[in-house]
């Protein structure tokens, strides 16, 4: 869940702000990209597109997270590159897109996965703090965007995986910033979407709206809410998201939706959204916060990186899910479609038969 900061170098202004492991013959699968892939979601993405025998290119803020995100890729046998990158500065996402084609190869999945956010009531946040969170988790997908096209477009082939949410079709109280942020996304996705249809372009963006995740986010946001903030149950561990990120690289398709709650949250909000008004009036803020949960945060990441490898776990491990059915059924809705028009043709033939007896 890193995203940009300033301070850190632009990618490839110094040793140390590349970090790789190179060395092995470049992957059959192809090359993905990651921001944000330093933690949480975008560290078990990481992990999961290594496993699946692909090159992976990590930019995020924290050389820390880096090194831990390349080694990871290491360990499945595959080449990685980190890259100190702020993705709210869109020459530095050009400067690292740069480096990956030139050590990795040409680029074929670019996932957009940074975040950043402030957890407050609207009226209560900075200014500087919802330009920025707006800055990252908005500008970030656009910066990443127009990077991964720049390559993808003359060669007429490659993947933009946007990882969106359930709140980028319904605001929630205290998440303002990230709300409309990822409400941008889905607009400014569309867009793209029909401009890369009217040129004949093979080139495909999907977007994968995530439930709640147990991730580091909730120990490093900003927040100015009186108890510890929490993710809204029910909640999934991280890996339930990457494997619908991997998917959706591999099986390209408009959007996804993963967890029964993602969906119960969209189809609720178009059907009812003034009763979910009033039901988030009356418990988002609560919901949002664990006041017995006395561990202080790790620091906050909005404006600069948290040092240390935070991994891609929050500290709900107790409370998440590992699996989602609606997931599972979402990636393989062709296998259930003809396993449904099979049982319904079986059944018709019975009725037949039966009726001709």
């Amino acid at each position: 869940m890193a995203a940009g900061a300033g301070g850190a170098g632009s990618p490839g202004s110094g040793p140390r702000d590349r970090l790789s492991a190179l060395g092995r013959e470049p992957s059959r699968r192809g090359v993905a990209v990651v921001t944000g892939g330093s933690a949480g979601l975008g560290r078990a993405v990481v992990r999961e597109f290594a496993a699946a025998g692909y090159d992976v290119a990590v930019l995020a803020r924290g050389e820390d997270g880096l090194a831990g995100a390349v080694a990871d890729v290491a360990a499945a046998g595959r080449r990685g590159l980190g890259l100190v990158t702020d993705v709210a500065d869109h020459q530095q996402v050009e400067t690292a897109a740069d480096a990956v084609e030139a050590e990795l190869g040409p680029i074929t999945v670019w996932v957009n996965n940074a975040m950043a956010t402030v957890f407050a009531e609207f009226t209560r946040t900075a200014p500087e703090d919802f330009e920025r969170a707006t800055a990252v988790t908005y500008g970030g997908f656009v910066n990443g965007t127009r990077a991964a096209l720049r390559y993808m477009q003359p060669r007429d082939r490659g993947v933009v995986v946007q990882v969106g949410s359930a709140l980028a079709h319904r605001g929630i109280p205290l998440q303002a910033a990230y709300c409309g942020a990822k409400h941008a996304i889905v607009g400014f996705t569309e867009s793209v979407v029909t401009e890369l249809l009217h040129q004949g372009s093979s080139v495909r963006v999907c977007t994968v709206h995530m439930p709640a995740l147990n991730t580091p986010q909730f120990t490093w946001v900003k927040n100015d809410l009186p108890a510890h903030p929490q993710p809204v149950a029910p909640i999934y561990q991280p890996e339930v998201g990457a494997r619908a990120v991997l998917f959706a690289a591999e099986h390209p398709r408009r959007r996804m939706w993963v967890g029964v709650s993602t969906a119960a949250t969209i189809w609720g909000n178009r059907v009812a959204a003034p009763l979910l008004d009033r039901y988030l009036a009356r418990t988002g803020y609560d919901g949002q916060q664990s006041p017995g949960d006395e561990r202080p945060q790790v620091g906050d990441n909005l404006h600069g990186p948290v040092p240390g490898d935070h991994g891609a776990h929050g500290r709900f491990d107790a409370r998440s899910h590992r699996r989602s059915p609606q997931a599972w059924l979402s990636r393989h809705r062709d296998l259930v479609a003809a396993a449904a028009l099979g049982a319904a043709t079986a059944a018709t033939g019975l009725a037949v038969r039966g009726r001709s007896g």
